[in-house]
C-alpha cells in the first residue's frame, strides 16, 4: 500500500470544464458538492483505503522563524495559497494507476446545475524513506 495526497484546488491548475466558482452556486448545489465528496470518502473507508480529508478555510498566513528569542515573522494571507488550496484527501492504495482512478472519480464532484467539474487534481505520493547506503 503506498499513500497519496489528493490536492483539490480552487485555483492554479488547468481550467476545469464547468468553472463557476463555488460562491455563485445555491445553498443546494454546495450541500450536494459536500454530499458526493462525503459519499466518496464512505466508499474509501469501507475498502480501506481513506486515511484522512479535510476542506479548508480560505484564511491563512504565511509563518516564518525569525531568530532565537524573536517571536516568528507573519505575512499574508498571500492569494496565491488561499485561493489555491481548497482541501486535501489522503488516500492508501494498492498502486499508483488506483490513485489516478480515484481523483479521476473525485474530479466528478457536482458543480454549478449539478454537472461534474471534471476539475483538475493533483495526485502527490508521500514521500518515502530513502534507501540505507552501506559501505
Amino acid at each position: 500500500m503506498a499513500k497519496y495526497l489528493l490536492l483539490k484546488h480552487y485555483r492554479g491548475g488547468p481550467t476545469p470544464i464547468h468553472d463557476v466558482p463555488m460562491d455563485q452556486w445555491t445553498p443546494e448545489e454546495i450541500s450536494a458538492h459536500m454530499q458526493y465528496m462525503q459519499d466518496f470518502a464512505n466508499r474509501l473507508e469501507k475498502s480501506g483505503e481513506f486515511v484522512d480529508g479535510q476542506a479548508l478555510a480560505p484564511e491563512g498566513t504565511f509563518v516564518r522563524y525569525d531568530g532565537e528569542g524573536r517571536p516568528p515573522v507573519t505575512d499574508g494571507p498571500f492569494a496565491e495559497t488561499k485561493d489555491l488550496i481548497a482541501g486535501w484527501m489522503v488516500i492508501d492504495v494498492d498502486s499508483y494507476e488506483r490513485a489516478l482512478a480515484l481523483a479521476g472519480e473525485l474530479s466528478a464532484a457536482p458543480g454549478k446545475g449539478g454537472e461534474p467539474l471534471h476539475e483538475w487534481l493533483e495526485v502527490r505520493p508521500f514521500l518515502t524513506e530513502p534507501p540505507t547506503i552501506t559501505e
